[in-house]
């Protein structure tokens, strides 16, 4: 693959990736209500499920996931109705009781299953990689080669913007005076609200 074509690739993903979608509101969401560090690892719970994604439109399976449209509509709604509950309790719980950057109520492995299974629920996410992947591989080229950099180089980007995302919900949480964090939980209920109306819009249907 030439750095041109490597290039180009890059800026398509930024392109992409420039405008917020529902890993990205979660991300916001859980940096604000449990802190950064911890919201580290619902990132890796959304990079792992991006990349078994990539490992599935690889290995040829999207024929299988594009006839299986009942099952990705009832995954995709468990997931609407996840972030939905999820942001309604942070919304009606007690101004401020546990929300903070030093907040330990939702454990890691929740925050990993979060991330994850927002990313998972995304129903068209394997046709999206089995549709861009193509257009920057030259046929000519070892493939497995070409699909690790493009996946290594969208996994590392994806990254970047959700540290980006969380580190200044944190930091904007941090600056805020103390009679305003009361209505911290409010905010991170509204991300989640948010997360769970984006991924809601995602359609799926027989062609996906």
């Amino acid at each position: 693959m030439g750095t041109e074509i490597w290039l180009l690739y890059v800026s398509t993903v930024f392109i992409l990736m420039s405008t917020p979608g529902p890993s990205q509101l979660l991300m916001l969401s859980n940096s604000v209500s449990n802190g950064f560090q911890r919201s580290l690892f619902t990132a890796a719970g959304d990079l792992s499920a991006n990349f078994l994604q990539m490992i599935v439109a690889s290995i040829g399976l999207v024929s299988i996931v594009q006839q299986s449209s009942d099952f990705f509509i009832v995954v995709k709604w468990a997931g609407v109705a996840y972030l939905s509950y999820l942001g309604l309790r942070l919304i009606f719980s007690k101004s401020g009781s546990h929300v903070g950057v030093a907040n330990q109520g939702r454990s890691k492995k929740s925050l990993f299953w979060q991330g994850f299974i927002t990313s998972a629920a995304n129903p068209k996410a394997v046709v999206f990689f089995a549709a861009l992947f193509p257009q920057f591989i030259n046929p000519s080229e070892p493939l497995l080669h070409q699909f690790a950099i493009l996946s290594a180089t969208y996994l590392i980007m994806d990254a970047v913007f959700l540290f980006s995302y969380g580190k200044s919900a944190e930091w904007v949480s941090t600056k805020l005076k103390s009679s305003a964090r009361q209505y911290l939980g409010k905010v991170s209920g509204s991300f989640l609200i948010g997360a769970a109306l984006l991924l809601g819009l995602k359609e799926v249907d027989a062609n996906l």
